[in-house]
């Protein structure tokens, strides 16, 4: 009898059971359906934008390498304008580099515009990053201000010998910040252009002509007149002395031991080297032919026996 009341009992109660299990699945169905359409809809919905920025971004790249290829050309014909200028190479090249430059951030700016990015936005985030470097770089900043100076101002151009900041040499390069020397011993000397924009500078080769200047000891006992008449002849006799240009032969001074001559003669600049050396040469040689001494430095001792 137990287990009848038993087996009625269960009859009784799995309906129940059975519908709530039911209705809970049913939930849990719908929430899963409901979850998977509305995934459906999010990705139905950003797919074609997704795809579209992607097909923007590879434009983009297009526009970059097409930009590029256009800038490589501008810079080449500009190049090719300016040599036909009588512009300055230093010039030439410092234009050339800031055309480039600003031919670069005009292609940025194009780019960024094309992305739907804002271009006032871009521009001030470039004006903030460009004052904190600013700020850095103080230092590379002068160097440029020298470089601008030194091109308009053109206290020397390329090619010509200047001696300034303790070093001197042959001008080959002036770049945006340094200016590149090099000397007669074949060694390279870079000088930032901040300092030698304020340094004093000593161009060698600016004029056509330069002077050669000699001082020549004789002793007190030779006749002034004779050693006038020799290196006036020197002079007139060398071909690279720009003799028309007149010839100072003078008393400098008087020395301990010598009368001091002054020789000034003018030549061409790029032949002033080797003038001076063959006049210094020449003057020995015409002196010990004439019996003119050249006195120098020498101690006389006097021995007593007592």
């Amino acid at each position: 009898m137990a287990n009848g009341n038993l087996f009625a009992s269960l009859s009784e109660d799995m309906p129940e059971a059975i519908d709530e299990t039911a209705e809970q699945i049913s939930k849990e169905v719908d929430k899963v359906s409901n979850d998977v359409i509305n995934w459906l809809d999010y990705v139905k919905s950003h797919i074609p934008g997704a795809i579209t920025y992607i097909l923007m971004v590879i434009v983009a790249l297009i526009i970059f390498f097409v930009g590029k290829k256009i800038i490589k050309l501008l810079i080449k014909l500009i190049k090719k304008s300016f040599a036909r200028t009588n512009l300055d190479e230093g010039v030439n090249r410092f234009l050339v580099s800031v055309i480039n430059i600003m031919l670069h951030i005009i292609l940025v700016i194009i780019i960024a515009g094309f992305l739907g990015l804002e271009t006032t936005s871009l521009a001030a985030l470039v004006g903030s990053a460009g004052l904190a470097i600013g700020l850095s770089l103080q230092g590379s900043l002068a160097n440029f201000a020298g470089g601008v100076l030194i091109l308009i101002l053109k206290p020397f151009v390329l090619g010509d010998y200047i001696a300034a900041e303790g070093a001197e040499g042959t001008v080959t390069h002036i770049d945006i910040f340094y200016t590149r020397l090099l000397t007669i011993d074949n060694r390279l000397v870079v000088i930032p252009n901040g300092k030698l924009s304020n340094a004093v500078i000593t161009n060698v080769t600016n004029e056509p002509v330069r002077r050669v200047e000699l001082n020549i000891g004789i002793e007190y006992k030779e006749d002034i007149d004779k050693v006038k008449d020799i290196l006036n002849k020197l002079a007139k006799d060398d071909d690279m002395v720009l003799y028309d240009r007149g010839v100072d032969i003078y008393v400098d001074s008087f020395g301990a031991s010598a009368v001091m001559i002054g020789f000034r003669v003018w030549t061409k600049q790029e032949d002033y080297w080797q003038v001076k050396w063959n006049m210094q040469e020449n003057i020995k040689k015409e002196f010990d032919r004439c019996g003119i001494s050249i006195p120098f430095d020498q101690l006389d001792i006097n021995i007593r026996n007592d």
